[in-house]
């Protein structure tokens, strides 16, 4: 397996551990009976739950564009010692992404936020060259 495919794949339980991490703030926060309803009627969380929810839905954001980049490089067979530094610092950021989310850090969660996305251009922008 190529470094970027490993990394991937690291990124995939990162994402099964935020939305474990998510699952238990907002159960706390909205209770197991509302947690375990339809829900129909939607709940705004607030907090750390709903700082969690935001940083999952930005790791599903950026987790398509990584997937590509990790793709294109590895079946193009363009592998290389760059491509891989730039998959473990996306996989890098975005394990520091969630406690400066979930902790409010500014403007350390959009620097990590940024650095995590170069990456993964960096990366597409490899496979062009």
């Amino acid at each position: 397996m190529t470094p970027e495919l490993t990394a991937l794949t690291l990124a995939a339980l990162l994402q099964v551990v935020q939305i474990g991490l998510f699952a238990v703030s907002a159960q706390k926060q909205v209770g197991g009976a509302y947690a375990a309803s339809p829900r129909d009627e939607p709940k705004q969380l607030t907090g750390v739950a709903g700082r969690l929810q935001r940083a999952l839905d930005n790791h599903f954001e950026g987790l398509v564009l990584f997937t590509i980049a990790c793709v294109v490089i590895t079946l193009s067979g363009q592998s290389s010692r760059f491509t891989a530094a730039c998959a473990w610092l996306y996989l890098a950021a975005r394990v520091l992404y969630i406690p400066a989310y979930a902790r409010g850090w500014t403007p350390g969660r959009s620097i990590i936020w940024t650095v995590g996305f170069l990456a993964t251009i960096f990366m597409l922008l490899a496979a062009l060259i």
